[in-house]
């Protein structure tokens, strides 16, 4: 449809600011954001609907006006209802960008437009997608009367016969239609998201297909599939940070109609990720403020100021003060030339959801900020009781490798790391700068081993592990060939099995009897191999720092 039909729909409130040139440019969508930078969202040909949230003051119109004009958007429309008339400055920079700018009279709800852009585009093409139209308006209202995609998914369910579910990157369940329980199984989710990631690395256009234990399920992107390709953002970025729309069905041999249908479908999702994101925006605020005054040696005082503040909108009518945790998480790229952060933080975002609620909202109380390629998430918790230290609650390190190793390895491909490090819980504005030290110290740990997503947690600092992937290299062959190559070097001439030996002795605590048992050997002959390793090394096996020498040899070897 074009822009000039728009403005001559005396019911959806339009008045023309600027572009009159340019009314016979084609609409081919819709999208409502409050973000200061949707670009990643877009794929070119939208009708943007904004509220102006996102402007503070006059220097805030040009740069988003830019990124509209580069993501290749039709036209923007600046709703009246909040903030009055439409700022001169928003105006000026349209026009400096071509952009056509409409203003949207307060009495029009956005939703009235967003229907009727998607009808007109859509056409009489598949009368099944107005039926999904229709009930928009249910899925844009807050509070317990608007069901969020959840209401999507039934109508595709009751009016197509689709099963079909909405996932995170990492495998998380956001939405599924009531017709589609019982919910797919975590491991079903983690598979279907991993088998996403790795068709949307190759640059395929979806939908993708995956076929598990004899089901098939077609793969829709939501809100990645036409930026990566207009070149909004590398793939890499955008194929870590979109959720997914997993039907059960084969859309292989669909017609292009039910395509159409389907497509129109993840627009109105992205619609809900875009209100999600911009709920985030004053979590993502708070945790960029209380990093820096930790990060800059503040008073503990005025920390735990901010920390009164960041409370309530984290955990919103939790009476006592709650413990903290740190996780810190860094993406990282071989060539380095893709900003790793903001992929991190949005991850970070979608992974410490807490699994045990369903939707985006009722657990999404953590708050993430970023910097470069590190994103740290400052992760309330529950005031554990006075007789507990909180070191034994909150996050696990293995708990959140286990849920995304398997799909976000697929999304980070052969040339993509993901590392995390969880730190113990804090309850004082003091601790929270230990805490902080404590993660990322517990993220080099993860880093040193290998494999594309690893984590470590705050436990692992109190070991010998924590110490040992920091030792050079240089130093690390030169310790342990001093002690374990003249072993290494007899075993090779006698097929004595020294070093087996060692192992096993240190691994008994220097039990005779014990290692004697393991090795199926006599004491006598166990005797004879520990001397023969003393006598080889020049060390004294019954001395502890001789027994700890090799034991940091062996496991750096």
């Amino acid at each position: 449809m074009r822009l000039r039909a728009l403005l001559d729909t005396d019911a959806l409130g339009l008045r023309l600011l600027g572009g009159e040139d340019e009314l016979d440019r084609t609409v081919r969508g819709v999208m409502t954001t409050d973000l200061r930078d949707p670009s990643r969202y877009l794929s070119g040909g939208e009708l943007v609907l904004t509220g102006l949230a996102w402007r503070r003051d006059a220097a805030d119109s040009e740069p988003f006006v830019r990124l509209l004009a580069g993501a290749g958007v039709t036209a923007l429309a600046a709703g009246e209802a909040e903030l009055g008339p439409v700022p001169d400055d928003l105006v000026s920079a349209c026009s400096r960008h071509r952009l056509p700018l409409f203003a949207v009279n307060e009495s029009v709800a956005f939703a009235t437009i967003t229907e009727h852009v998607v009808r007109q585009v859509s056409g009489e093409r598949a009368g099944d997608l107005a039926a999904v139209v229709d009930r928009h308006r249910r899925m844009m209202t807050s509070g317990p009367a608007g069901g969020g995609p959840d209401v999507v998914l039934d109508l595709l369910g009751s009016d197509l016969d689709l099963r079909a579910w909405v996932l995170s990157p990492a495998g998380r369940l956001i939405a599924g239609s009531h017709l589609a329980e019982p919910d797919l199984p975590g491991g079903v989710c983690a598979a279907l998201a991993g088998e996403h990631l790795a068709a949307a690395r190759t640059g395929r256009r979806g939908p993708h297909r995956a076929t598990l234990d004899g089901t098939t399920y077609s793969l829709f992107p939501i809100g990645g599939g036409g930026r990566a390709a207009a070149g909004a953002r590398d793939v890499r970025e955008s194929v870590l940070s979109d959720w997914v729309l997993a039907v059960e069905a084969d859309a292989g041999d669909w017609p292009e109609e039910r395509l159409d249908l389907l497509e129109g479908v993840t627009q109105l999702i992205a619609v809900e990720r875009d209100r999600r994101d911009a709920a985030r925006t004053v979590r993502r605020r708070l945790a960029q403020e209380v990093l820096e005054l930790v990060q800059t040696g503040a008073a503990p005082a005025e920390i735990a100021a901010r920390l009164r503040v960041a409370a309530p909108v984290l955990l919103p009518g939790l009476g006592a003060a709650p413990h903290w945790q740190v996780v810190v998480a860094r993406v990282e790229w071989d060539g380095g030339e893709v900003e790793g952060g903001p992929v991190a933080q949005s991850l970070l975002e979608e992974i410490l959801v807490d699994p045990r609620s369903s939707g985006p909202e009722p657990s999404d109380r953590i708050a993430v900020a970023h910097t470069g390629d590190e994103a740290i998430a400052l992760v309330p918790l529950p005031a554990v009781s006075s007789e507990h230290d909180g070191s034994e609650t909150g996050l696990l390190a293995d708990a959140l490798l286990e849920a995304v190793r398997a799909p976000l390895s697929a999304g980070l491909g052969d040339d993509g790391r993901l590392t995390l490090g969880v730190s113990a819980s804090v309850h004082s504005a003091e601790g929270l700068r230990g805490a902080l030290e404590e993660a990322r110290h517990a993220r080099r740990v993860a880093a040193a081993r290998s494999g594309r997503v690893c984590a470590a947690g705050h436990q692992e600092l109190a070991s010998h592990v924590l110490l040992l992937p920091f030792v050079p290299d240089d130093v690390r062959r030169a310790f342990t060939a001093r002690l374990l190559d003249p072993l290494r070097d007899y075993d090779r001439r006698h097929r004595a099995e020294l070093i087996p030996t060692l192992e096993a002795f240190l691994d008994c605590d220097g039990s005779w009897t014990r290692c004697a048992a393991r090795l199926h050997l006599h004491v006598n002959t166990l005797r004879y191999r520990v001397g023969r390793i003393e006598q080889l090394t020049s060390r004294d096996l019954s001395r502890l720092e001789d027994k700890l020498d090799f034991f940091l040899a062996l496991r750096m070897s």
